[in-house]
């Protein structure tokens, strides 16, 4: 998980501080020392980690801190308003062109996933409503047309391709010309990368910008490579002009100081992250969402979102009439075991529960619940329609044939029944018009 060491460190050095009932200015200093190590090992821009450190610490040192009833708590809101304020203040989103038509100009080294990223971001404006057509302007590396080819197939979006041109902006603007033509509003083109930033890719790249006048740049870089990525968004902005940043392998990155320093830098901003290799693993970036996350205080507001995403307003009604009717199944419950999967799996959902941060529970323990939830769907898989729809019948040994079906002991088997009557009750009374009527945002989740 990104930012899981820095989230880990900064967890523990404000739990010290939360059981103080006083803080003094030797508190805050001993605080800062370890804010600013967890910071630099967390491989963000040293410039970056101390001018972060002296504005906590200047606005720490306020009477409104030390003399307030809860100081510890205090100093966690002031390093998360800093934070936020670090990494852009509020989300940076992606503006299209008041024409009606929009060109986002991909640019970034080789290596970062940057066609990866083109299709990854077509599927999101899909899911956003708009019609996008991709690109083929890397006329240099051996199948990269064939790769971006797969991945339009892959989210269904059409690529435009000129095998046999060798000008990557005459390319762009036949493409530009047919997506118009056949009614797509935004075209995404994907250029050539370098290993380096060197003039030839620059150059290369300036001409495709001037003859297609991209309404944004968008730089794909890479968070493992971390300070370099900074470093590549620096280059290419002094010497393009970019708009917005999208990291990727952000899931791979548990340091997260690249997506930390970035804004700060560059002056541009992080406008989405990659968070797997999944075509819907794109995400918005929201700097209060993830200082909120690495300081183990959740992100309801994107959990929300993911529910929201993965359920339609048919099924969730129609899930919520059963609840009221006590006619919820085990097929039902296997339903919703599925919808959490869509959602990224329990442990993309614990990291945006508040206080369940990357901390509280192990590799180990996200992988057995998963084992857990394969070895539920097992079981459920194993039962005749007429057990999963009515499963007051499952006596003994219809137990022990189930458990020679799927191979799990009858303690497992009982141990589901449990799981289940228990959600049973928990999401009636969240379905309740009570609790909808006072939590709308939640309709959906449950």
């Amino acid at each position: 998980m990104a930012f899981e060491s820095l989230s880990e460190k900064l967890q523990n050095t404000f739990k010290k501080l939360k059981g103080k009932g006083v803080l003094t200015e030797s508190d805050i200093n001993d605080a800062m020392r370890e804010v600013k190590l967890a910071l630099l090992e967390a491989d963000v821009n040293f410039k970056v980690v101390k001018e972060f450190v002296a504005d906590v610490k200047e606005k720490c040192m306020g009477q409104e801190v030390l003399a307030s009833l809860t100081p510890g708590q205090q100093v966690i809101k002031v390093v998360n308003d800093q934070l936020t304020e670090l990494m852009g203040g509020t989300g940076s989103k992606l503006t299209y062109s008041p024409s009606g038509f929009t060109v986002l100009l991909m640019v970034g080294l080789q290596g970062t996933g940057k066609t990866t990223t083109c299709g990854k971001l077509a599927n999101y404006l899909k899911k956003n409503g708009k019609k996008p057509m991709l690109c083929a302007c890397d006329i240099y590396r051996p199948a990269a047309i064939d790769q971006l080819e797969v991945v339009g197939k892959t989210v269904d979006v059409p690529v435009y391709v000129d095998r046999d041109n060798k000008c990557a902006e005459d390319i762009a603007v036949k493409a530009r010309k047919e997506a118009e033509i056949k009614g797509y509003d935004v075209l995404i083109v994907d250029t050539a990368g370098r290993l380096q930033i060197d003039e030839e890719l620059m150059e290369e790249l300036a001409r495709v910008k001037k003859a297609v006048k991209p309404h944004e740049i968008l730089l794909v870089v890479d968070a493992l490579t971390g300070q370099d990525a900074v470093n590549a968004a620096e280059g290419f902005n002094d010497k393009l002009g970019i708009d917005g940043i999208i990291m990727t392998k952000m899931d791979g990155d548990s340091r997260g100081g690249a997506a930390l320093s970035a804004k700060k830098v560059t002056g541009k901003p992080v406008k989405f992250i990659g968070m797997g290799e999944k075509f819907d693993a794109l995400e918005p970036f929201h700097p209060d969402r993830m200082a909120s996350r690495i300081l183990g205080m959740g992100d309801m507001l994107s959990l929300i979102e993911k529910a929201q995403e993965s359920y339609d307003e048919e099924q969730a009604a129609k899930l919520e009439k059963k609840f009221r009717k006590n006619e919820f199944t085990l097929e039902d419950f296997l339903e919703q075991m599925g919808q959490m999967q869509k959602m990224g799996g329990i442990g993309k959902m614990l990291e945006m529960l508040p206080g369940m941060g990357a901390n509280k529970l192990s590799d180990e323990d996200i992988d057995r619940s998963e084992r857990e939830l394969k070895q539920m769907e097992a079981i459920i898989y194993s039962m005749t329609p007429e057990e999963r729809r009515n499963p007051q019948i499952l006596n003994a040994s219809r137990r022990k044939r189930i458990s020679a079906g799927c191979g799990q002991p009858v303690s497992k088997i009982n141990s589901l029944i449990k799981k289940y009557e228990d959600a049973k009750k928990l999401m009636k009374t969240f379905s309740s018009p009570s609790f909808m009527k006072k939590n709308k945002r939640f309709k959906g989740l449950f």
